[in-house]
C-alpha cells in the first residue's frame, strides 16, 4: 500500500460524491450522529472535532447542541459542501493522520467511519489522544462485516459475481474491515493512550423501493467499490447490475428491500 496515492485517490472520489452522497449512504450515516454525539458526551460549550467530517453531519449537528465544531477532511468538494450547509462550523482541509492542532485543544474528539480509510490508524490514534484535553472523550464509529452489514459490499459482490477482477482501478488501501474486530477498536483506543474503551454495536435497516434509486445511490456514496464498477465498459457495468439486482432480490421482503446494517460505535477517555 502506497498511503500517499490511496489518500489521493479518496480525497479526490469523495470530493466528487459530494452532493450525491446524501442519496443512500449519508441517510445512513446520518442516524449515527446522535450516539456518537452522546458516546463523546458533546453538549453546549464542548470543543468538538470531527474528523473526515464529509458533508458536516457530526459538526453541524455538535454547533446545534451548542458545542464548538471543528470539521477536517481531506476532500475539497466535501469540505465544500459542508461549509455551505452548516455555517456555524469552522472547517479546513487536514489529514487525520497529521492533525495541525494543539495539545489539549478539544474536548471531543469523534469520526463516522473514518478508521476504515487510514492507511496509519495507529498514528492517527495518536492524534486523537494528543488533541484531547484532560477529561476529554473520542468517539467512533465503523463497520460490522457482511453477512450482518451487506452495505458496503453490495457493488463489490455484484462486480465478482459479475466476473470482474479487479485490475489496478483501485489502488491498494486498508482492510475495511480491521475494526469490526472489538479487540482491534478497543486496542487502538488502548495503545493511544485512551482508558475506558468499550465498544457497542448498533443494528440498523436501510428500506428502500427503487432500485434504481438503491444502486445510483451506493455508486453516489461510496468510493472504492464505485470506482470498481465505474472503471469497467458498458457491457461489464450491464452484467454488474444484474447481479446487484440478483442480490437485492434477496433482500427484498413484502415488496420492499431491506438492507441490513451493523456498526461498531467505540469510545474511551484522556485520562
Amino acid at each position: 500500500m502506497d498511503p500517499e496515492l490511496f489518500k489521493a485517490f479518496e480525497a479526490e472520489r469523495w470530493g466528487a460524491k459530494a452532493e450525491s452522497y446524501e442519496r443512500v449512504t449519508g441517510q445512513i450515516t446520518r442516524r449515527l450522529v446522535e450516539p456518537l454525539l452522546d458516546a463523546a458526551r458533546v453538549g453546549p460549550g464542548t470543543r468538538v472535532l470531527d474528523v473526515a467530517t464529509g458533508p458536516g453531519y457530526l459538526a453541524g449537528a455538535a454547533a446545534e447542541r451548542g458545542a464548538t465544531a471543528t470539521g477536517i477532511d481531506i476532500a475539497d468538494g466535501m469540505l465544500e459542501a459542508a461549509a455551505g450547509r452548516h455555517p456555524r462550523v469552522s472547517f479546513l482541509c487536514a489529514d487525520a493522520e497529521r492533525l495541525p492542532f494543539a495539545a489539549g485543544e478539544f474536548e471531543a474528539v469523534v469520526g463516522a467511519f473514518v478508521l476504515n480509510h487510514l492507511p496509519c490508524p495507529e498514528e492517527a490514534a495518536a492524534g486523537f489522544a494528543r488533541v484531547l484535553a484532560p477529561g476529554g472523550q473520542a468517539a467512533f464509529t465503523v463497520w460490522e462485516r457482511p453477512p450482518r452489514s451487506r452495505l458496503i459490499t453490495l457493488l463489490g459482490d455484484a462486480a465478482r459475481a459479475a466476473g470482474v477482477v479487479p485490475a489496478g482501478e483501485v489502488p491498494a488501501g486498508p482492510d475495511t474491515f480491521r475494526f469490526a474486530d472489538e479487540d482491534e477498536l478497543r486496542g487502538l483506543l488502548s495503545d493511544a493512550g485512551l482508558s475506558g474503551a468499550t465498544v457497542e454495536t448498533i443494528d440498523l435497516v436501510h428500506e428502500g423501493d427503487d432500485l434504481d434509486e438503491l444502486w445510483h445511490g451506493l455508486l453516489g456514496g461510496s468510493v472504492r467499490g464505485a470506482a470498481l464498477v465505474e472503471a469497467q465498459g458498458a457491457e461489464t457495468r450491464e452484467r454488474i447490475r444484474i447481479e446487484f439486482d440478483r442480490l437485492m432480490d434477496d433482500l427484498r421482503t413484502e415488496g420492499r428491500y431491506r438492507i441490513p446494517i451493523a456498526v461498531k460505535l467505540g469510545s474511551a477517555r484522556k485520562p
